[in-house]
């Protein structure tokens, strides 16, 4: 029984060692915050790190593998790039490419996706009566990637650099 065992060893523990642990224990949840919040101020994401939850981009990208995403406001959405983008309605992030760019006179820019390994484009999953997504529905770019190695020999993982 795990949990008694614990409850035990904290029983014996005297008030120094308590404090001490306690202590220790919100010195690394605020660290990992301050990293965390740290690195969506350097790339301007919301989400600097998502982890792909679909097929929908094989054989670029599988289950589990980790993007690192930059969401800088003077880059250009471009044709061919990854953008991790969220849609109205749904709370978990699309990883897709860029298909299509539509551009008004005004500057403004909308865009079409379609992930690699889907038949169709992305229309059918954005909320009714939108074509296109617009840059803010985009959390982020993908810049970097990291994922385990899918041969049998290696069994290590790899990082590869998209462009930072």
């Amino acid at each position: 029984m795990l949990s008694l065992d614990f409850l035990d060893d904290v029983r014996r523990m005297n008030k120094r060692q308590l404090y001490y642990q306690v202590l220790n224990f919100g010195m690394i949840v605020s660290s990992a915050l301050m990293i965390w919040k740290g690195l969506m101020v350097i790339t301007g994401s919301e989400s600097p790190i998502v982890v792909v939850l679909s097929g929908s981009m094989e054989p670029a990208f599988h289950r589990g593998d980790l993007l690192f995403l930059t969401n800088r406001v003077e880059d250009p959405i471009r044709v061919g790039e990854i953008v991790v983008f969220r849609i109205e309605g749904r709370e978990i992030p699309i990883v897709h490419r860029v298909l299509k760019i539509h551009e008004k006179q005004n500057g403004h820019i909308k865009f079409l996706t379609k992930g690699d390994n889907n038949a169709v484009d992305d229309r059918g999953l954005y909320k009714q009566g939108q074509h296109w997504l617009e840059k803010k529905d985009v959390v982020g770019r993908a810049r970097g990637l990291y994922q385990e190695s899918r041969s049998v020999e290696a069994r290590n993982y790899l990082f590869l650099i998209l462009g930072l």
